[in-house]
């Protein structure tokens, strides 16, 4: 009976888990195709105001560069700040004002595309001027943003450079020390003109085992005509006659 249950236990945990995994590949599916429908709406979007910017001109064409210029500002700093943030903590602040521009720059393409379907070309030629502002404005901001993200990651990157740099110089400065004293290698001589150390004498001397020369009389001492044990006969010295 434990076994049935068990099995039981086991088929439906197998059937969860296959749901679950087709849940989050259907989910995962769905994304992708959303995510490419709104990459198709905006190219479309782009191309159509790129042709009325060419081939309306006046207010209706400026409308359009206006837009094209909004949207390519904040879709560059977008990319900039998702590309850095993480590597960077620290700019979760700029992803807050970067949301909070989005608002405004979402308001801003909303009139502008409103503009686009005013009949009366008077009351569009008025507001034209301040939706130019608005434009410069923000994408201004956004273009500094983006700039000083950029040059951030330039500097951290320079600057991992030359972190990297020394630690390589030191350790290939660690590798060639080879210069240690080998066991196998003989002690150094002293060099010409040393003073020689107590033991010098000692180690100067007759070796062990050799008999130590004789002593030479010195000059003017008076020699010893007595013979010596050690002499032989044909060398002792004549004895000198009396000349008395």
């Amino acid at each position: 009976m434990e076994a049935i249950w068990i099995l039981l236990t086991l088929f439906v945990l197998i059937m969860l888990a296959g749901v679950y995994g087709v849940v989050r590949g259907v989910r995962a599916a769905k994304r992708g195709i959303d995510r490419t429908v709104h990459q198709a709406r905006v190219t479309v979007e782009e191309t159509r105001l790129r042709a009325r910017q060419l081939a309306q001109p006046g207010a209706a064409g400026e409308l359009a560069q206006l837009r094209l210029s909004l949207r390519g500002s904040m879709r560059a700093t977008g990319q900039a700040l998702q590309a850095a943030a993480p590597q960077d903590r620290s700019l979760s602040e700029s992803l807050g004002l970067f949301q909070r521009l989005s608002s405004h720059a979402l308001d801003l393409e909303a009139d502008l595309k409103r503009l686009e379907q005013e009949p009366d070309r008077a009351r569009l030629a008025a507001l034209l001027p301040e939706m130019r502002e608005r434009t410069q404005r923000i994408t201004h901001s956004a273009d500094s943003l983006r700039w000083a993200v950029q040059e951030r990651s330039h500097r951290m990157a320079h600057d991992d450079l030359d972190s990297l740099g020394r630690e390589i110089e030191m350790e290939a400065g660690a590798l060639r020390h080879w210069t240690a004293v080998e066991p196998d290698e003989p002690l150094a001589t002293p060099e010409a003109g040393a003073r020689p150390g107590p033991e010098a004498g000692a180690r100067s001397g007759p070796e062990a085992g050799q008999a130590p020369e004789p002593p030479r009389p010195s000059l003017g001492a008076r020699g010893n005509t007595e013979p010596q044990s050690w002499q032989k006969p044909w060398q002792k010295s004549p004895r000198p006659e009396n000349t008395a």
